[in-house]
């Protein structure tokens, strides 16, 4: 890869990791489902109207709107609002990687290479370090939440799979317009007027900059360099770059939220990004998969859209 584009995939990384760091503050504001709500709302109008219509069947699109749009972010801004720490719920979240394999072994049949279940047995151990040091500061909850989210994004992954958008940006998109009314819907339904009108009324400059940089900077921008790097290099060259989004989200987490780094867990990092990484690592002769494409051991290339 070229410099520049090197510069790029690191940037990217780090918008979607200082995207935990936004994620926090918004939910500081407002209830989960409704933020949810917003931040798709905003990544979905005006540029729906701009974009085109997506270039796969509209049964991937609303498959993918409801499984990761509706469900998992739903879940993640719950795991976080619960207590789960942001930093934290970057990392727990990369356990994705371990139900992709799962999923794509019973839907698609797939067989895992031995050195990836190997990685994938690393990165549970990682997710059982995080585990072990739950308490009244990393409420049980919240741990649930945010793995149930992992669970949800994996299934969203095989679906990618199989629906294998050419333009991932204006897939995004679309998933988006797809998940906003349903989210909204659940706003009105479980948090209910009597919260939805004050968080609304109460909404500050930086409720408005976490939805501001979450719709424009993580999904839009992040997408958008993220899906041309796809084109020019292919997953498997650029899919490890998503590797270091629990890594700028702790690092962020720490200096931003005040958020404490125990070395357990920078031990559980090191297990859960290892281990993914040696379960996506292609031998020479294996060919690089079309952008696009998701398959289980890189399924980083969707990478964390939090």
């Amino acid at each position: 890869m070229r410099p520049r584009d090197i510069l790029l995939a690191v940037a990217v990384a780090a918008a979607w990791g200082f995207n935990f760091v936004a994620i926090e503050a918004g939910l500081d504001r407002m209830p989960p489902l409704l933020f949810c709500a917003l931040r798709f709302g905003l990544a979905a109008v005006p540029a729906v109207f701009f974009v085109g219509r997506p270039q796969v069947a509209w049964r991937w699109v609303i498959a993918v709107g409801l499984i990761l749009g509706v469900v998992k972010f739903s879940l993640l801004f719950a795991g976080v609002a619960a207590g789960l720490p942001a930093g934290l719920s970057s990392l727990v979240l990369q356990s994705q990687a371990i139900f992709t394999t799962v999923f794509a072994v019973a839907l698609l049949r797939e067989r895992p290479a031995l050195r990836q279940w190997a990685g994938l047995a690393i990165a549970v151990l990682g997710v059982a370090v995080v585990a072990a040091r739950l308490g009244t500061d990393r409420p049980v909850e919240g741990f649930v939440l945010v793995l149930a989210a992992a669970v949800a994004w994996g299934l969203s992954n095989v679906v990618m799979r199989r629906a294998a958008p050419p333009d991932m940006l204006r897939f995004m998109v679309w998933v988006s317009a797809v998940a906003t009314l349903p989210l909204f819907g659940l706003s009105l339904l479980i948090e209910g007027p009597d919260r939805i009108g004050p968080a609304l009324r109460g909404l500050d400059l930086t409720g408005l900059g976490a939805l501001a940089y979450i719709a424009a900077i993580s999904t839009l921008a992040g997408f958008a360099g993220w899906g041309a790097l796809l084109r020019r290099y292919g997953a498997a060259s650029v899919a490890p770059f998503s590797m270091l989004v629990p890594f700028f989200g702790m690092s962020s987490a720490a200096l931003l939220l005040d958020e404490p780094l125990h070395a357990t867990d920078l031990l559980a990092g090191a297990l859960v990004i290892g281990g993914v990484l040696l379960g996506a690592a292609r031998r020479s002769h294996q060919p690089v998969p079309a952008p696009g494409v998701v398959t289980a051991p890189v399924a980083a290339q969707v990478a964390s859209t939090a």
